[in-house]
């Protein structure tokens, strides 16, 4: 019997602790106090709430009823409103001096509909309304989100009844902020918007102008993609239907499902384009562009479906699709070699970790909070400028690669100097002038004497090598005006403009030869080039340009085999006294 009475003293010793901390856990719930120097005061748990099933309950059906199952707000709470429910949230607003105006700020620019009521001094409940359902132009307070003034007295409290509706999920932190607050908060806002939506328009106009300039498809579509994503982040924050189709609400409701699958489509498009993904499968080109104009008849489906549930599924489907089968073709170009892949894949890493924000929040995974809003913008403000400098390399590449195909019938592909035929042109021009203005000019013609030596003692790719190598050391001899030609496999031409003095004609052979015989870095001695150089003066020599080279040909031609001799100059008569070094 002792023992018995021991366990019973037990029990209700135990009972009556876990009853202290019951009441322990209900005290310290959240109280509601204004504090001015400490905003914005979040409603935690200090609120009620209880979702209308039948969403036809009235304000004071709510307000006089004792059996509504109320239980404690949370800023993390997450409410499905998908089947023309409405989420009622009491709340009561304690003493406040009225020195200045309080609001209650739903931090929910998509929601549909707000409504705040309160009862005045005769007893009646009286109500204001915001959301995408109703016109900016009747919200109490022109907003990028519902703001609702509260009604304070400073000697007693009052009971606030908000009622939800938004046909999908809610989940949004309550918060309240005065009017000092309200100012502070949005100009840190208006400041940080202002300068992602300058940086689009900047790149905008920059790439605009490379539309119009460099005709790049690729600019073009950058631009698409640029608006349409910039127009999809005011719908997500609030700013277009603040600013452009605030008093179309039907409207102000679907732009934020619609503009998005546009934006998408065109990222794709614009991903297809950089890649060259056309010129590289015309299949997967084909499929990728039918899934972007997908978008246009989805958009459709979405405005005329009046099931707001299958509508926000198919926008989850549709984006996490479009996104991946984007980064897919990226990977998949960049794995072929495309040159400019990886920095696609850098410049939209950050958009594709932004969007799950968004995207898990419109899955009802997580609650609104600053990164599903604002988290797109950061990311579109770290992609746009390197997107931008890809199409820069882009284009450049491009316009470079033209050059080299306009040029391959007058310049030498392997060393980037003009050609025979060119080299001819110049030298009919160079005599003419010499002759008119009455001046000495020269012609070399250089060939490598050891070629097939270097060839017999290394490999074929070294002599191929040593001629790239000789043509580097003649254009760091030749001066501005010059010009260096490739003529064949191993001879080079050279033209020195005049006037010329006697002594610089005498030297220009000798330092030739001297700066091709220098040994080049990290080869032995014996890599190295004994070129002989045949030298002609013009005008004295001839005019005629065929028969200068063809008799500069047989000069080199002509010198043995074994002779040490590198230098070689035309034999004449004489020179005429117009001609004379001055």
């Amino acid at each position: 019997m002792g023992w018995l009475a021991r366990c019973r003293t037990q029990a209700v010793a135990l009972m009556f602790l876990a009853a202290l901390a019951l009441s322990g856990n209900a005290a310290a719930r959240t109280v509601l106090r204004f504090d001015a120097s400490r905003q914005p005061v979040m409603l935690h748990d200090a609120g009620e709430a209880w979702v209308d099933d039948t969403g036809k309950a009235q304000v004071q059906d709510v307000a006089a009823s004792t059996t509504i199952p109320w239980a404690p707000t949370g800023d993390d709470t997450i409410y499905r409103l998908d089947k023309g429910q409405a989420l009622w949230i009491r709340f009561t607003v304690p003493p406040t001096p009225t020195t200045e105006r309080w609001y209650l700020d739903v931090p929910y620019p998509g929601v549909d509909r707000v409504t705040l009521y309160a009862q005045n001094a005769a007893g009646a409940w009286t109500s204001r309304s915001a959301g995408d359902h109703v016109p900016i132009s009747e919200w109490p307070v022109p907003h990028r989100e519902p703001i609702l003034p509260l009604t304070v007295s400073p000697q007693s409290e009052r009971v606030h009844l908000l009622r939800i509706q938004n046909g999908t999920i809610f989940g949004a932190p309550l918060q309240f902020v005065s009017d000092s607050q309200l100012g502070r908060t949005e100009q840190t806002i208006s400041l940080m918007l202002g300068i992602y939506f300058g940086l689009v328009l900047l790149a905008v106009i920059l790439a605009t102008a490379g539309a119009i300039t460099l005709r790049d498809p690729g600019y073009t579509l950058y631009v698409i993609s640029a608006v349409l994503m910039a127009l999809t982040q005011g719908t997500i924050t609030g700013l277009a239907g603040l600013h452009l189709w605030g008093d179309w609400p039907w409207w102000n409701d679907m732009a934020p499902q619609v503009m998005p699958l546009f934006a998408i489509a065109s990222l794709q498009l614009f991903f297809a384009e950089v890649v060259s993904l056309r010129e590289r499968s015309r299949l997967l080109h084909r499929l990728l562009v039918a899934g972007a104009a997908l978008s246009l008849p989805l958009a459709i489906y979405l405005v005329v479906t009046p099931n707001v549930m299958e509508r926000l599924h198919l926008i989850v489907v549709y984006f996490v699709s479009a996104t991946v089968v984007g980064y897919g073709v990226v990977i998949w170009a960049a794995q072929r070699g495309d040159r400019y892949a990886p920095w696609l894949l850098v410049g939209s890493t950050p958009v594709g970790i932004g969007a799950m924000f968004p995207i898990a929040r419109a899955a009802g995974l997580i609650p609104i909070g600053f990164w599903t809003t604002h988290g797109m913008q950061v990311a579109i403000a770290l992609e746009l400028p390197i997107l931008l400098l890809v199409l820069a390399m882009r284009s450049q590449h491009r316009r470079e690669h033209v050059r080299r195909i306009q040029g391959l019938d007058r310049i030498d592909p392997a060393t980037g100097l003009i050609n025979a035929a060119v080299f001819h042109e110049r030298l009919v021009r160079l005599i003419t002038r010499s002759q008119r203005l009455k001046f000495r000019s020269a012609m070399l013609i250089v060939d490598i004497g050891n070629i097939d030596q270097v060839r017999r003692q290394f490999d074929a790719e070294s002599a191929r090598e040593l001629t790239l190598r000789v043509a580097g050391r003649l254009l760091s001899v030749a001066r501005e005006i010059d010009t260096v030609a490739r003529l064949s496999e191993h001879r080079f031409g050279v033209l020195l403009e005049g006037p010329l003095h006697a002594d610089e004609v005498a030297e220009a052979g000798p330092r030739i030869v001297a700066r091709c015989l220098m040994p080049f870095k990290g080869r032995p001695l014996e890599w190295s080039a004994h070129v002989r150089v045949a030298q002609a003066l013009i005008p004295m020599d001839g005019t005629d340009p065929s028969q200068l080279i063809g008799r500069l040909e047989a000069l080199l031609a002509g010198a043995p085999a074994d002779s040490r001799r590198s230098v070689f100059m035309l034999a004449r008569s004489s020179v005429p006294a117009a001609l004379s070094p001055t």
